[in-house]
C-alpha cells in the first residue's frame, strides 16, 4: 500500500543513521528508519568503544577532526553518562619508538585543542614502583597517563533509535531499502522485511547511512554508480580473562607504527585492540582471523609481564570500518573523518562515508545544515543540550545510591550493572519487582526475563543475539544451553504478542 509521504528515510541503523534520525526527528521532520539487521549490527557495535579525540590522528595531521572530537567528548559525557564515562588511559614510554619529547608535545596538543572541562590533563608518570606499572615489563619505567572516554557502544545506537521514535520517527529493524527511484519530485522507495513482505514509502529526501554497505546500496537500491570511493578496513579485539586491577586502560605503542589498547571490560574481562586489515570487498559479517589474534597477543605481550594465550581468549569479534577513499595506502593511515555527498535535485539524497563514535552527533548536525535547503521549515539544532533515554542525571553514584535505597533486597552489583545499561530509566524496567523471585526466568549471566521484555518491548530486541550482545554483553557469562533456553523463550514471547 502507498503511505503519506515522509520527510526523510534514512537508511542504515548504525550510530550515525540513528543519530541523522534522532536529529531529524526533534527537529520537526516526519522520519523512517529501515535497517536490514538489528540495530548497531554491524560497524557500530564492533569499535574499541572509545569516546576519544583520536592521539594518534595528531600524527596524521588531522586537527579539525581532533578538535571536534575532543569537543565532543565533553557534550556526549553530559548526554549520556550512563553509558559514557571518563577513563585515564596509561601510556608506557617504549624507548625504540615515538621518543619522549614527540609524545609531550602531542599530549600538550591533545589537552589544549578543545576546551577541556570534566576531564583532567595529562601527566606523566614513573611506573616503576607504581601500580599502574605492575602488571608491565620492568624495562618500562616511564609513562604518560591522559584522559578519554569509555562507552558501550551498541547502546549509544539503541539509545539514539529510542530518542527518534519518542520524538515521532518510525523504526524498522530487519527491513532493507531493496529499490528507489525519484517520481513526481519525491522518491519512491521499496521496503522489504526479513520474511519478503514489501511496502512502498513516499520519502521527500533520503540518508543513505549504509556504513560499509553504502556503495552496494547505491549500486543495488538506486541504481547508480558511485562517484566516491569507500576502503573497507576491518578491525578486531580479542576479550581475555582480566590481565589486570584497576579502571585505568593501556595504550601501547607498536613497531609498525600503530597503537593498541588494553582495556578494563565488564568488570572481569580485558580488552585488546584493534587491528587494521584493508579488504576488497564484505561478504557477509566480519571474523577476526587467525593472523589478527596472533597479532594481537604478540602486540600485548611485548608489554605485559605475565604471557598472554589463546585459552585466555573468551571472545573475539570484528567490524568492517567504511572510510572515506583519500588515495592513502597504508589503511592505519586512511583518514577517518567523514564525508557527506549531497545529490541535489527536487527530492536530495545524501550519503555519508566514514565516520566515528565520538562524532557521529555532529555528523548528524552537519546532514542536517546540508538537507537545510530542501527543508525551509526545519528547526534548530538541538542535539547537544537533549540526554539520551535515561540519561537525565548529573551523578551516577547518587543514582545508584537511590537504587539501593529503593531496592534494597536486589543485589547491590547487578543494579550496578544494569544502571550502567538503563540509567535512569531503570526504575520503569523494574516496575513493582522488589525481590530475585520478581525479575522472572533467570537466564544466566545476570539477565532476567523482566529486563529481556523490556528490551523486547522497547529496544526492538528480536533474538538471542540481539540481547545478549548488543543491548547487554551478558554472552559473555551464559552457557550454550542458557543461550538456547533464551531464544527459545523470546520465539515464545514474540508468538503470544502476534496472536495478540
Amino acid at each position: 500500500m502507498q503511505s503519506e509521504p515522509v520527510d526523510l528515510l534514512v537508511i542504515g541503523g548504525g550510530v550515525n543513521g540513528t543519530g541523522i534520525a534522532r536529529d531529524a526527528a526533534g527537529r520537526g521532520l516526519k522520519v523512517v528508519l529501515a535497517e536490514r539487521g538489528d540495530l548497531a549490527g554491524a560497524t557500530s557495535a564492533a569499535a574499541t568503544k572509545l569516546i576519544h579525540g583520536g592521539l594518534r590522528y595528531l600524527e596524521q595531521y588531522e586537527f579539525r577532526l581532533v578538535r571536534e572530537a575532543l569537543g565532543e567528548r565533553e557534550v556526549l559525557l553530559k548526554l549520556a553518562p550512563h553509558i559514557i564515562w571518563p577513563l585515564r588511559f596509561v601510556l608506557p614510554h617504549h624507548p625504540g619508538l615515538r621518543p619522549a619529547w614527540m609524545i609531550r608535545i602531542g599530549l600538550f596538543l591533545y589537552d589544549h585543542l578543545a576546551r577541556r572541562v570534566s576531564l583532567p590533563g595529562s601527566v606523566g608518570l614513573k611506573l616503576t614502583g607504581d601500580p599502574r606499572g605492575a602488571p608491565l615489563k620492568p624495562e618500562f619505567r616511564r609513562g604518560f597517563e591522559y584522559s578519554d572516554g569509555w562507552v558501550d557502544d551498541a547502546r549509544l545506537v539503541a539509545l539514539n533509535a529510542m530518542s527518534a521514535q519518542e520524538l515521532g520517527a518510525e523504526i524498522l529493524t530487519r527491513t532493507a531499502v531493496t529499490a528507489a527511484r525519484r517520481e513526481n519530485g519525491q522518491w519512491q522507495a521499496t521496503l522489504t522485511d526479513a520474511g519478503g513482505n514489501t511496502r512502498q514509502v513516499a520519502a521527500r529526501g533520503i540518508v543513505n547511512a549504509a556504513g560499509p554497505w553504502v556503495r552496494d546500496t547505491l549500486i543495488g537500491a538506486f541504481g547508480q554508480q558511485p562517484k566516491n570511493g569507500i576502503r573497507l578496513i576491518k578491525g578486531s579485539h580479542i576479550v581475555t580473562r582480566r590481565l589486570f586491577e584497576g579502571e585505568h586502560c593501556y595504550i601501547f605503542q607498536n613497531a609498525d607504527g600503530r597503537v593498541l589498547f588494553a582495556i578494563p571490560y565488564e568488570q572481569d574481562f580485558t580488552l585488546i585492540g584493534t587491528t587494521d586489515v584493508a579488504l576488497d570487498h564484505l561478504d557477509g559479517a566480519a571474523h577476526i582471523s587467525e593472523a589478527e589474534t596472533d597479532y594481537l597477543i604478540a602486540a600485548a605481550g611485548e608489554y605485559f609481564k605475565a604471557p598472554i594465550t589463546r585459552d585466555m581468549i573468551v571472545w573475539s569479534f570484528a567490524g568492517v570500518r567504511p572510510l572515506y577513499d583519500d588515495g592513502e595506502n597504508d589503511p592505519s593511515a586512511i583518514t577517518r573523518d567523514y564525508v557527506l555527498d549531497l545529490e541535489g535535485g527536487a527530492a536530495p539524497l545524501l550519503s555519508v562515508y566514514g565516520g566515528k563514535l565520538t562524532t557521529y552527533r555532529r555528523l548528524a548536525e552537519h546532514a542536517m545544515e546540508k538537507l537545510q535547503p530542501f527543508y525551509p521549515k526545519l528547526g534548530p539544532g538541538w542535539t547537544h543540550g537533549k540526554p539520551l533515554p535515561g540519561g537525565d542525571f548529573t551523578s551516577f553514584e547518587a543514582l545508584l545510591a537511590d537504587l539501593l535505597a529503593r531496592y534494597p533486597q536486589l543485589d547491590a552489583a547487578w543494579l550496578r550493572r544494569l544502571a550502567r545499561r538503563h540509567g535512569s530509566h531503570l526504575p520503569a524496567l523494574l516496575g513493582d519487582a522488589k525481590t530475585i523471585a520478581d525479575l522472572g526466568e533467570d537466564f544466566g549471566g545476570g539477565l532476567y526475563a523482566i529486563e529481556v521484555d523490556w528490551l523486547m518491548r522497547r529496544e526492538w530486541a528480536l533474538d538471542a543475539d540481539d540481547v545478549l550482545w548488543r543491548r547487554t554483553k551478558c554472552g559473555l557469562r551464559v552457557t550454550a544451553a542458557q543461550r538456547e533456553r533464551l531464544a527459545a523463550w523470546m520465539a515464545d514471547r514474540a508468538s503470544e504478542g502476534a496472536r495478540r
